[in-house]
């Protein structure tokens, strides 16, 4: 199988996993998501992660976050800009994910950020996700 869209892969993987109550999941790394894991980690979604040099192209292990009750913490990820249908937004018409309560994930000139941070920046970009 190969692989169009390997953000939307990671966030299924982290998805799945969640669902069935994993403590960590394991992704082929990149750079891209290893910086998602960072903000996913900045955001207290997850608990940490750690990228695995195997000489190769690497593996991320991100360790998931579980509620006091054993919910998952990330209750949902959504793909939006996709391989056939890139989403980009600019400064002013920056999405909020659920009134603030989630978090937009962007990749812009200045590097992958949040909502937030690329609201604060006043920089646009393309929506690789959302997260709550």
């Amino acid at each position: 199988m190969s692989m169009t869209d390997p953000i939307a892969d990671m966030l299924t993987r982290v998805r799945n996993a969640c669902q069935a109550r994993h403590a960590k999941v394991e992704i082929p790394a990149s750079q891209v998501k290893r910086e998602i894991a960072r903000i996913l980690l900045e955001q207290k979604f997850i608990n940490s992660f750690v990228y695995v040099d195997d000489q190769k192209q690497g593996t991320l292990k991100i360790y998931l976050k579980y509620g006091p009750d054993g919910a998952p913490v990330i209750s949902s990820l959504q793909r939006v800009s996709k391989p056939g249908r890139r989403v980009y937004v600019g400064v002013e018409d920056i999405p909020k994910v659920l009134n603030g309560l989630g978090v937009a994930i962007l990749t812009t000139p200045k590097g992958l950020l949040t909502d937030q941070d690329a609201r604060r920046l006043r920089t646009g970009g393309e929506v690789l996700c959302y997260v709550w």
